[in-house]
């Protein structure tokens, strides 16, 4: 098994891809040790000592390591833990993925998908490529509510990626959004 790396640009993040499927739909998100508990991947990706966020897309796993800490240091057990983990057989995820993307009922609900669709077809596959991901979290009078992971949390350039591009987008399709807002989960 040959794992490619991909720098992004967040220099405290990697994205390896392993060539072959992670996810068979969506992403999905653990920014500490704690919430890995779903998936035998990430709980063997965070058992590298310095590895302080995992963030798995369909074809990747992004990987955030601890400030402090070179990747020269612990790039070697990533990948050893991703190849160790797909020689396992063991699934990426146990039990049942939460599907994401609730239906949106009310007065904006056209408005909100909408918003869904220019964000699954033009922005979620340009952040992918970065190793990272966007999700919607609300529409609430004309304000937009975006949550960044994987290589996107904590980037330097998020911020800019988030007003700049996708504010601007959003705003020309959907004249209704006046503005675009990062939220911590």
């Amino acid at each position: 098994m040959f794992i490619q790396t991909e720098s992004t640009p967040n220099p405290a993040t990697l994205k390896f891809l392993p060539g072959q499927a992670v996810l068979d739909a969506g992403t999905a998100d653990f920014p500490s040790p704690d919430t890995a508990g779903p998936s035998p991947l990430a709980k063997r990706v965070f058992a590298v000592k310095g590895v302080a966020g995992v963030f798995f897309g369909t074809d990747f796993v992004t990987v955030t390591k601890a400030e402090g800490v070179e990747w020269d240091h612990i790039k070697p057990g990533v990948l050893g833990a991703i190849m160790e983990h797909y020689q396992s057989g063991e699934p990426v995820m146990e039990g049942e993925q939460a599907a994401a993307h609730a239906a949106h009922d009310g007065p904006d609900g056209e408005i909100v998908v909408q918003i869904k669709e220019l964000l699954d077809t033009r922005v979620r596959p340009a952040v992918a490529q970065d190793g990272g991901d966007i999700t919607f979290h609300g529409f609430d009078r004309g304000v937009v509510y975006l949550h960044m992971q994987g290589a996107c949390a904590g980037c330097p350039s998020s911020t800019l990626t988030l007003k700049m591009g996708i504010e601007n987008l959003l705003k020309h399709y959907i004249p209704e959004v006046t503005e675009v807002r990062a939220v911590a989960v």
